[in-house]
């Protein structure tokens, strides 16, 4: 006589022997890592712009019509080197012109103190009226004023003389031409080129006044150092390697933003900094900050607060609030609630409760 369901109790039996529910119950595998002090300084990022340290518009100072140009754009030129070439005919003919005037005013310089000597001899020998005496000294006077009015027209013409060199006034780059040969320039004709010193470089950011003032707080406490480690980020993500140094913090809060302008100096000898590129800027403290700390992973968030799953030494579970009090390059800072060795749940935390018993492995491999 066969058994109804038979078959079914057969077929569900290997379920429920003990080795089969031993493995129903197998414990759950999960990734810990233990917590660690490591040295986590406190750190911040802001956008950025750099700033070339001088730039400036050659312009001409003299009208004439341009000789020559003697750089190609986008060369590098030290200072004093000749840019541009002004026609100086008109300016070297006027300084001549000067001179003859100055040597004439000399000659009449000599002949009325010879005047004036010869009057004062015959005032002497009471045969020339003291009136004489004194219209001679006054034509020495007006003699030596009138050498004096020439030496400044001189220097003058000299110094426009000078202009017709358009020189770079320091070292740097120079920019697109905007005249050729042969074009009219002038005080008026605007400006001839640009120069832009790259090396160093300034970056300027805006800090938030509250966090700048907290930051001041903070060191006025002694709860971090004043200095600061400066490191840029370019464009395409790349870290630039130099650090920087912070050499400016503006004395007034900008109104519009309420911010903070701060400005550090960057090294730039190969010229990888462009004078206004967009980067981000990363200030870290500069001296060490032990902490105890978990990956970010690891920590979890319900309506009491931060917690992590610790792994105790009998391999169960155990769910702790911790305190956090920063996060930063995928670490959280762990103020209090943990001790340093602790191992924390980073992966398969969905899996376990607290009290569980779970196959652990490191995430280290150990």
């Amino acid at each position: 006589m066969r058994v109804p369901g038979l078959q079914v109790i057969l077929f569900l039996l290997p379920a429920v022997l003990p080795g089969n529910a031993a493995e129903a119950q197998q414990a759950p595998a999960v990734v810990v890592v233990p917590a660690k002090v490591m040295d986590l300084r406190e750190s911040a990022d802001f956008t950025g712009r750099l700033v070339a340290i001088q730039k400036v518009d050659i312009r001409a100072r003299v009208s004439g019509f341009l000789e020559s140009i003697n750089f190609s754009e986008g060369q590098k030129v030290t200072a004093g080197t000749l840019l541009y070439k002004v026609e100086d005919g008109t300016y070297a003919a006027a300084v001549r012109e000067i001179e003859g005037s100055i040597q004439a005013a000399e000659a009449q310089l000599n002949l009325a103190v010879i005047e004036r000597d010869r009057s004062v001899r015959l005032l002497a020998s009471n045969t020339a009226p003291q009136s004489q005496v004194d219209i001679a000294k006054a034509q020495v006077q007006k003699a030596e004023a009138d050498l004096v009015r020439l030496n400044g027209t001189k220097a003058q013409a000299e110094l426009n003389l000078s202009y017709t060199r358009i020189t770079a006034p320091f070292d740097g780059i120079v920019g697109l031409t905007a005249v050729n040969v042969g074009a009219l320039v002038g005080p008026e004709a605007g400006a001839l080129t640009t120069l832009t010193r790259l090396d160093p470089i300034y970056a300027e950011f805006s800090v938030a006044t509250a966090m700048f003032l907290t930051y001041r707080e903070q060191v006025r406490q002694g709860k971090v150092s004043a200095g600061a480690n400066v490191q840029i980020i370019l464009p395409n993500g790349t870290v630039y390697p130099p650090k920087g140094t912070i050499n400016f913090v503006s004395s007034n809060v900008s109104q519009g933003t309420d911010t903070v302008t701060v400005r550090a100096e960057f090294p730039n000898p190969d010229g990888l900094l462009l004078d206004g590129t967009l980067v981000r800027v990363m200030l870290e403290q500069s001296d060490k900050q032990e902490v105890l700390a978990v990956p970010q992973e690891a920590v979890q968030r319900d309506q009491q607060g931060p917690f992590v799953m610790v792994v105790g030494p009998d391999s169960k579970v155990e769910l702790r609030r911790v305190d956090i009090s920063r996060s930063t390059r995928g670490e959280s800072v762990v103020a209090s609630g943990l001790k340093e060795g602790e191992n924390v749940i980073t992966d398969g935390v969905g899996k376990v409760r607290p009290g569980m018993v779970v196959d652990a492995a490191s995430a280290t491999g150990g």
